[in-house]
């Protein structure tokens, strides 16, 4: 019924929007996942997503222990209605919680620290599924996620400043792992079941009043099969 559905609604949406989709689904990961620990700078947060819809991330882990977590929509010019946002608000470690789910699918817990021993970025390996941390703001990564990590990942700097911008990191640890990753054998792209849910998840989010077209599409299905 779902591709049914879909090829009702793409009457609802350009050609070139629709190409657009199906272009995009062919760069579209869950091999790696962006986690952001209690960011509360909205333009942070706003760019990150941004970055992760350019660069083919398609879930982010958005964890909340003190701080909201809020989108300032002119940064993150409509790229969080493109992506799957996982939060964790509800327990009493939203941290530990998010690791432990993302350890239960298969991930590997890498956390970003630009004090912590580790890889430099060039050198991680991406032939398993990893998970990447980033930590609030002023300090960083939370003491939960440095001791539950894999691995620690760090950008080389070589001037006076201690750190990079989140947003700024982000989108240098993405740059440089997906196109190692893309250049790998391993098989990073998400399944057709998985390309034909987000195709109606994206038709849906680009078409106005898509509720009443829906119901439309579900009574005339139903008319179609009382009259066979």
């Amino acid at each position: 019924m779902s591709k049914e559905l879909i090829n009702y609604l793409s009457q609802f949406v350009s050609e070139t929007r629709r190409a657009k989709m199906d272009e995009v689904l062919k760069y579209r990961t869950r091999h790696i996942t962006l986690v952001l620990e209690d960011l509360y700078q909205p333009h942070n947060a706003s760019a990150v997503l941004r970055s992760c819809d350019i660069f083919g991330i398609q879930d982010i882990h958005i964890i909340e222990n003190k701080n909201a977590y809020t989108v300032n929509k002119d940064i993150a010019m409509g790229s969080p209605k493109w992506l799957n946002l996982h939060k964790y608000r509800n327990a009493e470690n939203n941290s530990l919680a998010c690791i432990q789910s993302l350890k239960e699918s298969g991930y590997r817990i890498v956390a970003t620290s630009p004090h912590k021993n580790g890889y430099e970025l060039k050198d991680l390996p991406v032939d398993k599924p990893l998970a990447l941390f980033f930590g609030t703001e002023l300090t960083g990564i939370s003491d939960t996620v440095r001791e539950q990590a894999d691995d620690f990942v760090m950008i080389p700097m070589y001037g006076f400043t201690e750190s990079f911008n989140i947003s700024v990191s982000a989108a240098l640890c993405l740059h440089s792992l997906v196109q190692k990753l893309h250049q790998t054998p391993v098989d990073w792209h998400i399944s057709d079941e998985e390309k034909e849910a987000l195709t109606l998840h994206w038709l849906r989010k680009s078409i106005a009043r898509v509720e009443l077209i829906e119901k439309d599409f579900l009574q005339k299905n139903g008319i179609a099969s009382e009259s066979k």
